[in-house]
């Protein structure tokens, strides 16, 4: 048996999901207001967003893509969202053919036009696969945007817009990441007067 102690747990994880939300939302906003309005002009002049990341980033940007395409707080119109992680046979061809790390490049390639928005989801900002991803976005014509976490990795090189959140802890970036992109699926909805 080990010596594991619950409360013990439950206080440390809390504690630092409060201090990591309380960080992020003290120093986001500006970063945050930039996103919302780059993926508004988007949407408001027909363009998409392209959402992409790697396994817990993969499955949020899965999750924000569908708030957008299906609904978030009522049914309305839909939002041109897209996820470049669901696709199986999209991603084992790319993966067999021309490597892991052009995953996502091969994808905004195809589909990402200018006026399109690119994020690119990596807790450690050096995802190979996302920074090409955003790399290909660029020279697409499409607005870049990252969601990281630690001190941003290599995204800032490729993003015209980081959201960095303040934590080396995984767990705790993952979990702003999403607080974050739900934020604005709502956001989006009401600046679009869908809501």
């Amino acid at each position: 048996m080990s010596d594991f102690d619950l409360d013990t747990f439950w206080d440390t994880e809390s504690r630092e999901h409060q201090d990591v939300a309380a960080a992020s939302f003290a120093t986001l906003r500006n970063e945050f207001s930039a996103m919302l309005e780059a993926c508004t002009a988007a949407i408001q002049n027909g363009g998409k967003i392209l959402f992409f990341g790697n396994g817990g980033s993969a499955a949020d940007a899965q999750h924000l893509a569908t708030e957008l395409t299906v609904r978030y707080t009522k049914n309305r119109p839909p939002i041109a969202a897209i996820a470049l992680t669901t696709d199986s046979s999209t991603l084992t061809a790319i993966g067999n053919d021309f490597g892991f790390e052009h995953l996502f490049a091969r994808q905004v390639e195809a589909i990402a036009r200018p006026g399109d928005v690119a994020i690119g989801i990596s807790t450690s900002g050096t995802s190979a696969n996302v920074l090409n991803g955003l790399k290909a976005a660029r020279a697409a014509g499409a607005a870049t945007i990252g969601l990281s976490g630690r001190d941003g990795g290599k995204m800032a090189d490729f993003c015209d817009i980081l959201l960095i959140i303040p934590s080396s802890t995984t767990a705790r970036i993952q979990e702003m990441h999403i607080t974050l992109g739900q934020m604005l699926c709502g956001a989006l909805e009401q600046r679009l007067g869908l809501a």
